[in-house]
């Protein structure tokens, strides 16, 4: 399900991305705080999975409270939780299937299924297969070494989801301009692009100057120089060869001007952003002087159009030497609505890119979780003393998950649960729940897989931050500042040294 939070200056963000959550969350409790720590990290080191984790850690912590509470020392319950994460690891790294190098459709079929799963959980999951093909066409058009910035997400309120596009180069959104910029052409075939950080306008030439004329044909020298300046880096920009100017700083509508006479099209204003990402596809270098722009800091591009999308226009760049990059233009209709998909997007992406570096997958709706529980459960009966019962707790705790997505998917979940503890102790080991049928069913032949990587990170994340909140025996914590101690008057009315408020 949905969150709606709204924060302190009234901004409304809907979500069900953990981490998202969790940033937002004002949150002042120091083991409250280390939770959002670890969804953070999760979200960070695989993208997704930031829910699993914060809800494990919860989990864990309360299946142990109640022997904390009888006296057990927190040393025994960490180590318990040490090996019963170290006996998962084993497990998972036993079960998860290699996916063989195969064929390019197959590994296609297989990041596709990945990404879905990754959506499934998300407010697009309507458009899942749509979206899917998309994300793995955006991180299979990127190079090696997968760098995530090289996808931009661009937002364009109106239209359907259905019409967000891929767009194999850069896109973004036509800056503010001035008169003049109409003339400009609006395409090109195998074009160059000067880069610059240079304010092209006219008062730019006269700052922390101070001069003093005392007759009107001396000033007017003053405002000559000043245009010839400007004039003069025109012209140099133009000599350069360059058909497509993007500056980071302003172009003036008397630079607007100049460049559409010469069939030249220029962006002042451009975000940084996308600028690098410009400079990173297409070569070149951003330089911040007119005065040396030779051929070989212009960037090249072998298509650059202007296109209107939605009520927005788009300055693309498609076929870009250099890099690999490629940006998504997502439509849709409200403006949380389209945040929540790019975060949906995010998490997706950041899965197809895990699945291509490790290559090993587990089934997901919580058929793995139910299958390591069943195994700390079995490996509970076989040693004595207090661990016994602590391993035992935290198998229970795994159970969280299918126990979670039932709730949610509104099914009865002590009856699935049943279910899926006889499935797995008959060895049905890849079954979890069955959100479309309301029961168990085997989900790796579904085809709800999930890198395994997202799942060691999890549970290891998960149990180090109980362990971390175990071993804390007393919060102390130091008083502001220029406070005075409170002894009686004000707050601590009456109340003797030392005892609780």
């Amino acid at each position: 399900m949905d969150k709606l939070i709204v924060d302190a200056r009234g901004k409304a963000t809907i979500s069900n991305d953990g981490a998202t959550i969790m940033k937002l969350l004002e949150i002042i409790h120091p083991a409250a705080k280390t939770l959002v720590d670890i969804a953070k990290s999760q979200d960070a080191e695989v993208g997704d999975g930031t829910t699993s984790v914060v809800l494990l850690a919860g989990e864990f912590l309360k299946q142990v409270k109640p022997f904390v509470e009888e006296g057990v020392h927190p040393r025994v319950i960490i180590k318990a939780i040490r090996k019963a994460l170290q006996l998962c690891m084993e497990k998972i790294n036993e079960m998860a299937v290699q996916i063989v190098e195969q064929s390019k459709d197959q590994q296609r079929a297989l990041l596709e299924k990945c990404a879905a799963t990754a959506m499934s959980s998300k407010l697009i999951h309507q458009q899942k297969d749509f979206f899917s093909r998309i994300v793995v066409d955006a991180v299979l058009s990127l190079d090696e070494l997968l760098p995530l910035n090289m996808i931009g997400i661009k937002k364009v309120t109106g239209g359907s989801l259905e019409e967000s596009q891929l767009v194999s180069g850069v896109a973004f959104k036509k800056t503010f301009s001035y008169a003049g910029f109409e003339m400009a052409p609006k395409s090109y075939d195998n074009c160059k692009i000067a880069l610059l950080n240079i304010e092209l306008e006219l008062k730019a030439e006269r700052d922390n100057a101070e001069i003093r004329v005392d007759n009107v044909k001396e000033y007017q020298k003053v405002v000559d120089a000043e245009w010839q300046i400007l004039y003069n880096k025109l012209a140099k920009i133009h000599e350069s060869g360059a058909n497509v100017v993007l500056s980071k700083l302003p172009i003036g509508d008397v630079a607007t001007q100049y460049f559409a006479d010469r069939d030249i099209f220029c962006a002042g204003r451009v975000p940084e952003e996308d600028l690098k990402r410009t400079m990173k596809a297409c070569g070149g270098a951003v330089m911040t002087t007119a005065n040396d722009i030779k051929p070989n800091v212009l960037g090249l591009c072998e298509h650059f159009e202007e296109r209107q999308v939605g009520g927005e226009r788009f300055n693309l760049f498609q076929g870009c030497p250099n890099a690999k990059t490629s940006t998504l233009i997502l439509r849709g209709g409200a403006e949380q609505f389209l945040e929540e998909t790019e975060r949906s997007l995010h998490d997706a992406i950041m899965i197809v890119r895990r699945t291509i570096k490790h290559d090993s997958v587990v089934a997901g709706g919580g058929a793995i979780e139910m299958e390591l529980s069943k195994l700390l459960r079995d490996y509970s009966r076989t040693i004595a003393g207090k661990e016994q019962l602590l391993i035992a707790a935290i198998a229970k705790g795994l159970e969280i998950i299918p126990r979670q997505l039932c709730d949610n998917a509104g099914f009865d979940a002590t009856n699935i649960l049943n279910k899926l503890r006889q499935k797995h102790a008959q060895g049905g080991q890849w079954f979890g729940v069955d959100i479309n049928k309301e029961d168990i069913s085997d989900n790796y032949e579904q085809c709800i897989w999930e890198p395994s990587i997202i799942k060691i990170n999890a549970l290891t994340a998960a149990a180090e931050a109980a362990c971390m909140i175990l071993s804390v025996d007393e919060t102390i914590k130091s008083p502001k500042a220029g406070e005075p101690p409170m002894a009686g008057g004000g707050m601590g009315m009456g109340r003797g040294m030392g005892r609780p408020m």
